[in-house]
């Protein structure tokens, strides 16, 4: 009798063991469907990406690719705000269902969470007053270069600071680092080619221009690793934007100019 009991126990919690294994499994695509509801963080401190308009409802190329999706899925859009710090920290402990958020494609990024084929583009640049004489890395020797923590600038200059003998002042969003720049607290900056269009037209009097291009970054939605079916749906979902040019006519209308040709003749 005590034996058939703990073999009734063992197969339990057995049993109990195979449907949380099978739920830990499952993909976040069919939930997202059953929910009827998809969770996007989005950084509102990116422009043109992402802001907040006059009347603080969100706005932006990244804010129009994320209500595009919801309205081809047939659900709801729950806008989760983040900052360029913590948009791969939302995705992993399940804060969001998917990143759409300037997510630049990395090798470092890829070895935690998985990228959709990108659907939009990203010049990487260095930037400084028009008065500064900066032409490339070694003109960057003694100075202070700033940028946005967790971005793929922080990276890329982080590795190359000991190098070419500057420091680096990191800010937590965005949004704090133009006001750092416009005020003249930040007299370089690393950051993206739609961040440093921001920061010149704020300017007056010594307006900020582009210096030397870092690199060009694909940018992609970002999903956890370990979910098929979401993030195939997904690449169909960008494929057949790209096709129709929906994402092409959101990226321009924000940008004021076409999606990089690479993005858009990627096969």
């Amino acid at each position: 009798m005590a034996i058939r009991k703990t073999l009734a126990i063992i197969g339990i919690l057995g049993a109990m063991a195979v449907t949380v294994a099978a739920k830990a499994a499952a993909d976040s695509f069919s939930d997202i469907k059953t929910a009827g509801k998809i969770r996007v963080a989005i950084d509102l401190a990116s422009p043109p990406n992402g802001m907040l308009d006059a009347g603080l409802k969100p706005v932006g190329s990244d804010v129009e690719t994320a209500e595009l999706l919801a309205r081809d899925w047939g659900v709801q859009l729950e806008l989760i705000q983040t900052t360029g710090a913590t948009r791969i920290p939302n995705l992993q402990t399940n804060k969001a269902d998917v990143v759409i958020s300037t997510l630049a494609v990395t090798p470092e990024r890829k070895q935690v969470i998985a990228f959709s084929k990108p659907y939009s583009g990203q010049l990487s640049m260095v930037a400084a007053p028009a008065s500064l004489q900066i032409r490339d890395w070694t003109d960057l020797r003694g100075k202070v270069v700033t940028v946005c923590r967790g971005t793929t600038q922080d990276t890329d200059m982080t590795k190359r600071a000991t190098e070419f003998g500057y420091t680096i002042a990191r800010y937590d969003d965005e949004g704090a680092m133009v006001t750092a720049a416009v005020s003249g607290q930040a007299t370089i900056v690393a950051s993206s080619e739609a961040l440093i269009k921001q920061i010149a037209v704020k300017s007056k009097g010594n307006p900020f221009e582009p210096k030397f291009t870092i690199r060009v970054f694909d940018l992609a939605i970002g999903v956890r690793k370990n979910e098929p079916e979401l993030l195939a749906a997904l690449d169909q979902w960008v494929a057949d934007n790209l096709k129709n040019g929906k994402l092409n006519d959101i990226y321009q209308r924000h940008h004021g100019h076409a999606l990089p040709k690479e993005v858009v003749e990627r096969k």
